[in-house]
């Protein structure tokens, strides 16, 4: 870690402890849905009835029922029927991933841009995520999904904190290798404060080592992701020499399978579209 890195990493943590920084908050549309799907008593009905209060969530995953990586047999034409089509926890999941676009908002039109450029990547991660859970028992397709759409929150706050950093703003360098540094600890901290699973929470650290071993088979997911993606927008891994990295054999993928790698790295290039 650099010391311009490490003095951002001060700064952003001092901050956060005087409140002169909040971690981002779980939007109240996700928050509803998950008190819904840890309901042991709710209904499919009452997810729907959720959701529905959210025009444009239940159009987006209407779409996503309609999109190639769920491949419905017959056209879904309203959110009871996709909801009926994905069920209580893929639903909810997809939800509760799809929500967290809202929080990729800034004031200055540099970092908006760098927030939507994030959010781009993020799809296609969650869309290869997706693809590859179709293959692998450990991870369902819809928690491979969420991982996929909140394996990156922790740049969130480092661009909040250069909203107010001219000279962050105005050195893209520096930034970028801040979020490189940082993200991953951060966003460890923004899923432990939301209260999700460790073994979700782990996973913003988790997906960036490339020499971990087995024992978060969500994270593992994740990683052969986002190998895949930066090589598609030139990631920070683009570079990763695959043949060393263990987690494309736990995830049943050969790391030289270049056909199934090519299909998924399709539906990656796709990813906003395919998440409505």
């Amino acid at each position: 870690m650099t010391d311009l890195v490490n003095t951002i990493r001060q700064e952003i943590f001092a901050a956060i402890d005087r409140d002169d920084l909040t971690l981002p908050t779980l939007p109240e549309i996700a928050l509803r849905v998950r008190d819904i799907a840890q309901d042991a008593d709710a209904s499919i009905g009452d997810l729907t009835k959720v959701i529905s209060q959210d025009a444009a969530l239940s159009a987006r995953i209407v779409r996503v029922t309609n999109s190639p990586l769920l491949r419905a047999a017959t056209e879904i034409r309203d959110l009871n029927m996709a909801v009926s089509r994905l069920g209580m926890n893929y639903t909810a999941n997809l939800a509760i991933g799809l929500a967290m676009e809202q929080l990729f908002q800034a004031t200055s039109s540099v970092i908006d841009r760098r927030m939507r450029d994030i959010w781009q990547k993020t799809s296609k991660v969650a869309a290869a995520a997706n693809a590859i859970a179709r293959n692998y028992d450990e991870v369902t397709p819809d928690e491979a999904t969420l991982a996929g759409l909140m394996h990156n929150i922790g740049a969130l706050p480092i661009l909040t904190f250069a909203e107010e950093r001219p000279d962050l703003i105005s050195d893209g360098i520096s930034l970028n290798r801040a979020i490189d540094a940082l993200q991953g600890e951060l966003g460890q901290k923004i899923l432990q404060h939301w209260e999700f699973p460790e073994i979700l929470c782990q996973v913003p650290l988790g997906y960036t080592d490339l020499n971990r071993g087995p024992g978060n088979p969500i994270a593992d997911v994740v990683q052969v992701a986002c190998l895949i993606v930066d090589q598609l927008v030139q990631g920070p891994m683009m570079q990763a020499d695959w043949s060393t990295v263990s987690a494309f054999e736990r995830v049943n993928l050969a790391a030289d399978d270049t056909v199934k790698i090519t299909e998924i790295s399709e539906l990656a290039e796709n990813g906003e579209q395919l998440l409505g």
